[in-house]
């Protein structure tokens, strides 16, 4: 490091926390856009028109992830600029509600939620590169299956290898610095973002009259519909709603970590005014592009080709009907750059959360200290070898012999529970104006108490849904955060603050 970055860096230490303050507005809003792009925008329309089953309904069920979404960090943002400190959505929890409610979610985040997300991400960038590079393959084994039960078994496949070198580059380069982070996030999300741009493009000036004609024939006629129960789908009013209710799984993931700007709030320069505008630009390109790319794949491609799309790659059957042979290939380097920077942005945020409960206690004293680039460095190597090992796990489905992943079971029954937190954190957004009034607020949310109350409603009926008529893949999301409470009370009696 040269001698004028190195006294850049000195000015802009935070005396009391030691970290660098060298995030500004584009570099936060990159982290914002990037942490929510990653492979979901390509895939999970898929299942959605499955459920769905016509193009108007599938286009309102991507506006109303969007509306809730933006709705969410407008209020979030109040959150951020009351308490601009490192942790975020952990930080928010504990001040509203009781640090065992903000450990539960810190508990989550690191078994599953980020750590469970990396991992997926990680394998989807090896599939991937497995389009451009055969050898890299998910069945091209290193260290064959190793049964440790029926239904579950450990290996080392040429993506899984790729998959955990990919999170050890981007966690090396994250623990060199704040500066480091900031680089790979903002080249790879400018990219990206210029790719889906190019991607919605080619869907407006390539239509297919064809699939235009089909689809607003039946644009709002549920057809060839994913029965929801044995008793319901789509075809009746109420089955459509929960269909469109429950397939927010997919479009509220792949809109998912928006808020993760929000755990590095301690790096970000004046974040009492940066951090709520990253957030509502952020969240506000991203959805709006997201519905974008569903009004191309409806202008390229007729509701029965996205449903039966090729292993859900609807990005690519798209190109595949603009540029026959080549949309593969296109896509795969397209997801490839797009994961890669969800990666780098949601390795840089995690470490921070558990810095933060670790100053309270709440994680391993070691977590809690900067290393000499002023970042959470043993949080990040943590993280790294927790996602790490989370690769290798797989599941095994004895009738088809095929094999899965563990982490995308783990993230399936977690989803529900992710949403529980993000509504307890925005009711602490109407319960501290009540406690604490007199705490400045740089930044309101506007519309309030409706734009609150709008995510609130809204993510408690998809809550609702899921547990009713997706509770295969939901309780079990309860069970893994109940199963914080006895580490937190050990944690309260055997854990120490960091000195």
């Amino acid at each position: 490091m040269s001698a004028e970055t190195t006294s850049v860096e000195a000015r802009a230490v935070d005396r009391t926390t030691g970290f660098v303050r060298e995030l500004g507005l584009f570099d936060s809003t990159m982290i914002v856009i990037g942490s929510m792009i990653g492979s979901g925008i390509f895939l999970v329309s898929a299942d959605m028109a499955r459920n769905i089953g016509s193009a108007g309904w599938l286009l309102v069920a991507w506006v109303f992830a969007a509306a809730v979404t933006v709705a969410a960090a407008l209020s979030y943002g109040e959150l951020a600029a009351m308490m601009p400190k490192a942790g975020g959505m952990y930080v928010y929890l504990r001040e509203a509600f009781s640090p065992w409610v903000g450990f539960l979610y810190g508990w989550t985040l690191f078994t599953v939620i980020q750590t469970g997300t990396i991992a997926a991400v990680a394998v989807g960038f090896g599939r991937f590169t497995g389009i451009v590079w055969p050898v890299i393959a998910e069945d091209h084994y290193i260290v064959p299956p190793i049964h440790i039960s029926e239904r579950y078994a450990v290996s080392l496949s040429s993506a899984q290898l790729l998959a955990i070198f990919v999170i050890a580059l981007l966690t090396w380069t994250n623990t060199r610095g704040i500066r480091y982070g900031k680089i790979v996030q903002n080249l790879f999300t400018s990219i990206k973002v210029l790719s889906l741009a190019a991607l919605i493009l080619a869907g407006f000036v390539f239509w297919k009259p064809d699939a235009i004609a089909t689809n607003l024939h039946t644009f709002w006629t549920p057809q060839n519909v994913t029965p929801i129960t044995a008793t319901l789908s789509a075809v009746t009013g109420f089955g459509l709603f929960v269909a469109i209710c429950v397939s927010q799984s997919g479009s509220l993931f792949s809109a998912d970590s928006w808020h993760d700007i929000t755990f590095a709030a301690g790096e970000v320069k004046d974040p009492g005014r940066v951090i709520p505008r990253s957030l509502a630009l952020g969240t506000i390109v991203v959805t709006g592009m997201y519905v974008l790319a569903n009004v191309a794949y409806l202008l390229v491609l007729p509701v029965t080709a996205i449903q039966h799309a090729p292993s859900d790659r609807v990005a690519t059957a798209m190109l595949n009907a603009i540029l026959p042979g080549l949309g593969g290939l296109v896509m795969a380097i397209a997801i490839m750059i797009s994961t890669f920077g969800c990666m780098n942005g949601l390795i840089l945020a995690g470490p921070r959360v558990y810095y933060s409960m670790a100053h309270d206690g709440l994680f391993p004293a070691p977590a809690g200290r900067l290393n000499r680039a002023h970042v959470p460095g043993w949080s990040l190597i943590a993280q790294g070898i927790w996602c790490a090992l989370l690769v290798l796990p797989r599941t095994y489905n004895p009738e088809t012999r095929t094999y899965g992943s563990l982490y995308s079971n783990l993230l399936d029954y977690v989803i529900s529970a992710a949403l529980i937190f993000y509504v307890l954190t925005i009711a602490g957004v109407i319960r501290l104006r009540r406690l604490r009034p007199e705490v400045p607020r740089p930044f309101r949310a506007p519309g309030y108490p409706f734009v609150p109350m709008i995510y609130m409603l809204g993510a408690t009926i998809v809550l609702v849904s899921l547990f009713t008529f997706r509770a295969a893949t939901t309780w079990p999301g309860l069970l893994i955060v109940l199963c914080g409470v006895p580490v937190y009370w050990w944690m309260r009696r055997n854990g120490s603050t960091v000195a």
